[in-house]
């Protein structure tokens, strides 16, 4: 067969197949054997909603320098059935590699056929193909044994001596496989190393978000599951009591957010994670922060809706439910990571905001961003000791005490000697209900200062381009390393790029940015452009063009280029 492939700086790798026949495993096993050989590594995930079954693919691009966006090329594609190949027709080309069963997949496309069922049940059992299979892809990067076999070890060690013998036995047989694959078919993986990547770490962006809440002093999470935020809480679950931190999987998300709420009260900094439909029952709760002026973190990880709609795809179809959700008007604050460093810094940060203007803040991510990872070199830097806004009471303490800026010291039970009344119903000064209309209006246009001085902190947008540009690309959380990449790509100078962590309030010098493009293009994963509505709104500025993608997938740097 003429099966000469030649690749060059970077390899983009899609394993695919039915959930439950090891997709999972093969990717583990070897984003971690890559990783410390020193290759940049980028992961994400495209899955249906279905424990068995269906057609589930993971794209691995593997390169001598950063590449974590999503691309629609295949160069290698490792089948584990015949519907996968089905599956991903629209992305393989001519030159794409395909390497699997032959027998099993019967397709007329050309195989690089490897009996990987018939030398795992000569190991001992059919589950350790997925282990050559791993060992296969990473004797085509030319690893030595040394690093492949750390990883295995790392992975299986707590399965016993049998079962990590013969994975390393597994892996073994598929780097033999590759040397005698890449000689007889002349395939060749040009990629240098980065001797740094391996002492790197890999990190998904719901670690990244579950971390940024430790740092930030997060000491409660009380949440309810639902993909695909449900990483963030399994996560802090299992690290728990080295965190420091109380997790509830709580009987619904009305009961999660008035956890969070009560956690606040006492002086623990709380956080809900969530997902569009399980935010839909914290609206109330949402209000309840608002009235009684509360901080509160929401991790909201969006997903298509309305109603289940796609759980398992992304979308960031729910800024607007964010910025409106919860009756009456109260102050609030938007962030939106795109990175996972970002996600990280906006997940601390959001604890200094929530609890130094006493308002709910959102983290808003999606599937993208949640089921993506690449190495990291390191996280921002944030204050060792998160900084405490609680006041200690007097005898004559009022929790809401009218003062110029719209924010009262925030008091906790038995911290001093005052009495920390709130309540939901509108009150005076003292957080006593009360009717009286003035009383009323001036704790309306006392919550509302807030949103005057909201501004002070806001995390300001990243220019990307030169002073020249004349087009101005806009984009919010995780299209920020699809939009870079693509610019990047098409190199043009009067091209610039505009990247949002954070959404709302906007910062007060948008309009600068705006009104010097000839064109703005806004970039969003929803149907009817909300963040370009939102700046209209804002702002006055229409957008002149937007690029909207809502069938549940995430931007690929190619249609980004193109469309740009």
């Amino acid at each position: 067969m003429a099966l000469a492939h030649s690749f060059k700086n970077e390899v983009s790798i899609v394993l695919a197949g039915e959930a439950g026949q090891g997709i999972q495993t093969i990717e583990t096993i070897l984003t971690q054997i890559l990783k410390r050989a020193g290759f940049h590594v980028f992961g994400t995930k495209e899955y249906m909603s279905r424990v068995r079954g269906g057609s589930n693919s993971t794209e691995i691009r593997v390169a001598a320098s950063p590449v974590p966006a999503f691309i629609d090329r295949i160069d290698l594609c490792v089948p584990l059935d015949p519907k996968a190949l089905a599956h991903l027709e629209h992305r393989l080309t001519e030159q794409t590699l395909i390497v699997g069963e032959a027998q099993a997949l019967q397709s007329s496309r050309e195989i690089l056929d490897i009996p990987l069922t018939k030398l795992a049940t000569t190991i001992g059992d059919p589950i350790f193909a997925n282990t050559i299979a791993a060992g296969f892809l990473a004797g085509l990067f030319n690893v030595e044994s040394g690093p492949v076999l750390e990883a295995i070890t790392k992975i299986f060690a707590k399965k016993g001596e049998e079962i990590l013998g013969k994975n390393r036995q597994a892996a073994l047989e598929g780097i033999r496989l590759a040397q005698e694959a890449c000689t007889a078919h002349s395939i060749h993986l040009e990629i240098k190393k980065c001797p740094s990547v391996a002492g790197q770490v890999i990190i998904q962006g719901y670690e990244a978000i579950a971390l940024g809440a430790a740092a930030g002093g997060c000491r409660f999470l009380a949440s309810y599951p639902m993909s695909p935020s449900t990483g963030v809480l399994t996560f802090l679950a299992q690290h728990a009591a080295q965190l420091g931190i109380v997790v509830e999987q709580a009987e619904d998300e009305i009961a999660a957010i008035n956890m969070g709420l009560g956690s606040w009260y006492a002086g623990g900094r709380a956080m809900v994670t969530t997902s569009g439909g399980g935010f839909a029952l914290m609206a109330e709760g949402l209000s309840l922060a608002g009235a009684i002026e509360s901080p509160m973190v929401i991790h909201l990880a969006q997903r298509p809706g309305p109603a289940t709609g796609l759980p398992t795809r992304t979308e960031q179809g729910d800024l607007e439910l964010a910025l409106y959700a919860g009756h009456g008007e109260f102050p609030r604050i938007i962030l939106a990571p795109g990175t996972l460093q970002d996600a990280f810094l906006c997940a601390s940060r959001a604890f200094f905001l929530a609890d130094k203007y006493q308002v709910p803040v959102f983290i808003l991510t999606d599937q993208c961003l949640m089921d993506s990872y690449y190495n990291v070199k390191e996280f921002p830097e944030v204050p060792k000791e998160a900084p405490s806004f609680v006041a200690k009471t007097n005898l004559d303490y009022a929790r809401y005490r009218l003062t110029e800026g719209g924010i009262s010291p925030r008091g906790i039970p038995g911290f001093g000697e005052g009495i920390v009344c709130v309540d939901s119903d509108e009150h005076d000064e003292g957080g006593y209900i009360t009717e009286d209309a003035n009383v009323r209006a001036a704790m309306v246009d006392k919550r509302l200062k807030k949103q005057k001085i909201l501004p002070e902190d806001s995390m300001a947008p990243e220019f990307y381009g030169t002073g020249g540009y004349q087009k101005l690309v806009l984009g919010w959380g995780s299209n920020f390393h699809a939009i870079r990449e693509a610019l990047c790509r098409k190199g043009e100078k009067d091209t610039a790029f505009l990247y949002f962590k954070q959404v709302y309030p906007l910062p007060e010098k948008i309009l600068e940015y705006l009104r010097k493009a000839k064109e703005v293009i806004c970039v969003e994963n929803n149907a009817t452009g909300q963040f370009a509505r939102l700046i209209r709104r804002e702002t006055g500025f229409e957008v002149h063009r937007k690029i909207l993608k809502y069938n549940g997938l995430p931007f690929s740097v190619e249609e980004l280029a193109q469309k740009i």
